[in-house]
């Protein structure tokens, strides 16, 4: 398995290429409209052929490129059960599978950030989480639907059950970290270790934060696979 972390400085939002280099396909999770020619450089130089563009959920804080990347190599946009997506070719669900040669990619429902929001557990190790499950922190569930109990659910009973080895990569990150793990996260995680579920929603109720820079561009123009809404002239 080729397994590359790519980085958007101006979101501080991770995309991941996830590939075959056997059968020479790939696919792309959480890719960004910014960094679209970066990634298509990538594929060609390491001669993949993509074959999925794929989404953790419908992203307040950037741009998707799915669009464009659909355009440019033909493949597949791929987006949550339940997201309000129009454009999208397939929607995934819970435990279903897309597999990229001999790499399997599994999806886990974990809604909390939004209500339509999927993790990604590839070949069993690695466990993309989106905005669900950062290193030591968690997404927001003050928009989109969130909810701070679905979130708190989602994080204990679907992603701290598996293997304490399994990598963590987030969506984002805003302090340098790139990686975790299922064991760290358990122990040091200081929004979820000492909690109780209460106390969980509490916190976060109280959070208070600023909405997303571009959350009022970005989530239109996601549900649209990226591509941004024309004003008349």
């Amino acid at each position: 398995m080729l397994f590359r972390q790519l980085f958007d400085q101006e979101t501080s939002t991770y995309t991941y290429l996830i590939a075959d280099q056997d059968a020479a396909i790939a696919l792309l999770v959480d890719p960004v409209l910014e960094q679209v020619e970066r990634d298509l450089r990538l594929l060609q130089e390491l001669g993949l052929t993509l074959r999925y563009s794929l989404e953790t959920h419908v992203h307040a804080d950037h741009i998707t490129s799915a669009s464009e990347l659909q355009k440019a190599t033909g493949c597949v946009s791929v987006v949550p059960e339940n997201a309000q997506v129009s454009c999208a070719q397939r929607f995934i669900k819970h435990g279903e599978k897309l597999q990229i040669g001999a790499v399997e990619v599994k999806a886990i429902a974990t809604p909390g950030h939004t209500d339509s929001h999927m993790a990604y557990l590839v070949d069993g190790t690695h466990l993309l989480t989106g905005d669900a499950l950062f290193i030591r922190g968690c997404g927001r569930t003050d928009f989109q639907s969130g909810d701070a109990g679905t979130l708190f659910d989602s994080v204990t009973q679907k992603l701290f059950i598996l293997p304490d080895s399994t990598l963590i990569y987030p969506g984002h990150d805003y302090r340098g970290h790139t990686v975790s793990s299922i064991a760290e996260e358990k122990q040091w995680n200081p929004r979820f270790t000492g909690r109780s579920r209460d106390e969980f929603i509490q916190f976060m109720n109280a959070l208070n934060l600023p909405n997303p820079q571009k959350m009022m561009e970005a989530v239109p123009a996601n549900q649209q696979c990226g591509k941004l809404k024309q004003l008349p002239a």
